[in-house]
């Protein structure tokens, strides 16, 4: 009997598992860890903390996936009273509204927007420098990037016109990517995939699982790199120091702080879902990108900055606190001359597929993961056989 291998238990080794078994391949799952959720893992503890922002946008073919299976679960949304405690640094002080050039701006047409020239360029424009320059820095929430604006114009614009659409896209799984991770495990066993947890797959296992079948690799692009012994499999991606905390509840406090005099943001993830802190408690992240080389200490002193213009006497109500970089680990961004289709393709022949979120898959954050663990799955089921097998697959999907 041949067998499809999954070699990562994170968001899109789960989603090429699951879309493979509904057809009724034979499925191994592997993940290298104890627990599956790679980069969606929430940590344990009172303080149910994330890697970044923990949203699903609802504007993507993953959520008719997710929708269709039942998989979305409780979703939190921002309470409409709190859009007004959205605050924004401009020119070093906190203000209510962003430009309204950067408004305007954020209705363009990312159709209109150009492969070819780098963001701010194109934006500018558009509205003018201030404008542009605030919307760049805006965008750093969203792709993890010291310098948004000089990424390509049109990758930006569409994220742009995604994050500030009205009402907001975004849902927050209640409980965090831990909730979604074990629905996404449960739909999985039941179709009847082997999960195999604490199975790191090396170069020398790897001929053994392609004699069975296809195999989908659906890790970080660093480890696929190692495992398949290929340098090819690079893409750029961003650093992004992560500050999160815990603090005694205060009325007056805001919803999310964002840095339009550079890239950087403060959100309090307990104002849509009290459940990530105990009682009289608020969870806050902030997150700062960073240049190559820069060290981590300079974002926690802009995240500093930023908490005392927002949080004022924030030290004093600290309870608990923890520091993080994700380097490499905030899925790919499009220099100006390139776009999702440039990147690693997920067929990479002789049985090998790629899935993950800095692979040749449109969307936004982690709807790539989805978007290319679905098509990994629907090519690994017409290779197990010779045929083109007919593979549910999300309205949209690419």
């Amino acid at each position: 009997m041949q067998r499809i291998h999954v070699i990562g238990g994170g968001f899109a080794g789960l989603t090429a598992a699951i879309t493979a078994a509904e057809s009724r391949a034979q499925v191994t799952l592997h993940e290298a860890h104890h627990t599956l959720g790679g980069r969606a893992r929430t940590a344990e503890g009172p303080y149910l903390t994330n890697e970044g922002p923990h949203a699903l946008y609802r504007g993507g073919p993953h959520w008719t996936w997710l929708e269709q299976r039942g998989l979305l679960g409780a979703l939190a949304s921002v309470p409409p009273r709190e859009a007004t405690r959205f605050l924004f640094r401009r020119d070093g002080a906190l203000r209510r509204t962003p430009p309204l050039a950067m408004l305007r701006l954020a209705r363009r047409n990312p159709r209109k927007a150009p492969v070819d020239t780098d963001f701010l360029s194109w934006a500018t424009g558009q509205v003018g420098e201030e404008g542009a320059r605030a919307a760049a820095h805006y965008m750093g929430v969203a792709l993890f990037h010291h310098d948004p604006g000089s990424l390509s114009a049109a990758f930006v614009q569409e994220r742009l016109r995604r994050a500030t659409a009205l009402p907001p896209e975004a849902r927050y799984p209640v409980g965090g990517w831990a909730q979604l991770i074990d629905r996404m495990a449960a739909r999985a066993w039941n179709l009847g995939v082997r999960i195999e947890t604490a199975a790191r797959i090396g170069p020398d296992d790897l001929p053994g699982l392609l004699r069975g079948g296809p195999v989908i690799v659906a890790t970080h692009l660093d480890s696929a790199r190692t495992l398949l012994k290929d340098p090819a499999l690079t893409w750029d991606s961003g650093r992004t120091a992560l500050l999160d905390l815990a603090l005694r509840t205060r009325p007056g406090d805001p919803f999310v702080v964002s840095d339009l005099d550079a890239p950087g943001w403060v959100e309090r993830f307990t104002t849509q879902d009290p459940t990530l802190a105990p009682s009289g408690e608020q969870l806050i992240q902030a997150q700062i990108p960073l240049a190559p080389g820069t060290p981590r200490a300079d974002a926690v002193r802009r995240a500093d900055d930023l908490l005392d213009l927002g949080f004022p006497g924030w030290r004093d109500r600290i309870t608990w606190r923890r520091e993080a970089l994700a380097a490499g680990r905030t899925g790919a961004v499009d220099k100006p001359g390139t776009t999702w289709r440039d990147r690693p393709a997920v067929d990479r022949g002789d049985g090998i597929l790629l899935a993950g979120d800095q692979v040749a898959a449109p969307g936004l954050l982690s709807e790539v993961a989805f978007n290319s663990g679905i098509e990994a799955a629907v090519l690994a089921v017409g290779l197990l056989d010779g045929t083109e097998r007919d593979v549910p697959r999300a309205a949209g999907a690419p």
